[in-house]
């Protein structure tokens, strides 16, 4: 009788399997390059004359908790960085206060010069949203949060 292949078993053979002994250096190698990587957008400052104030209080939210209102000059009035009608303002900040179970603090900044009536209509269109954490922001509030952050 003869011997088919030789009569020797292969020793090696290849893997079937993928090696996953690497894998998770690999995963957390990525994840820790795309969190250095990644640039957030930050708000930026509206550039304002600041209203001057004897004497005012920090803000002690987190900035997550704080909607910042801008009010210029020419009456645009621009909420995180977003240009939007007056009108429109109690629409969109009535979602955002529900939204943080009333934890959400307004902070209306508005340039020196700015005429009040101005700042008034913003008024009423936050209480029309049913807001009741309101502050408005000063320069020595900006300097005190300088200071802190």
């Amino acid at each position: 009788m003869a011997i088919k292949g030789g009569g020797f078993d292969r020793k090696s053979k290849a893997a079937s399997n993928i090696p996953d002994s690497s894998l998770a250096d690999i995963a957390f190698l990525l994840l820790i390059f795309f969190m250095v990587t990644t640039v957030f957008k930050m708000g930026k400052d509206r550039p304002i004359e600041w209203a001057q104030a004897s004497a005012t209080e920090k803000i002690d939210e987190k900035i997550k908790n704080i909607l910042n209102i801008w009010v210029e000059r020419d009456g645009s009035v621009w909420v995180n960085d977003r240009n939007i009608p007056l009108e429109e303002v109690s629409d969109i900040v009535r979602p955002l206060y529900a939204a943080s179970q009333r934890h959400l603090v307004i902070s209306v900044r508005a340039d020196r010069d700015t005429p009040y009536s101005y700042i008034d209509s913003v008024q009423k269109e936050l209480v029309a949203a049913g807001v009741v954490r309101v502050v408005f922001a000063t320069m020595l509030e900006r300097q005190m949060r300088g200071i802190r952050r």
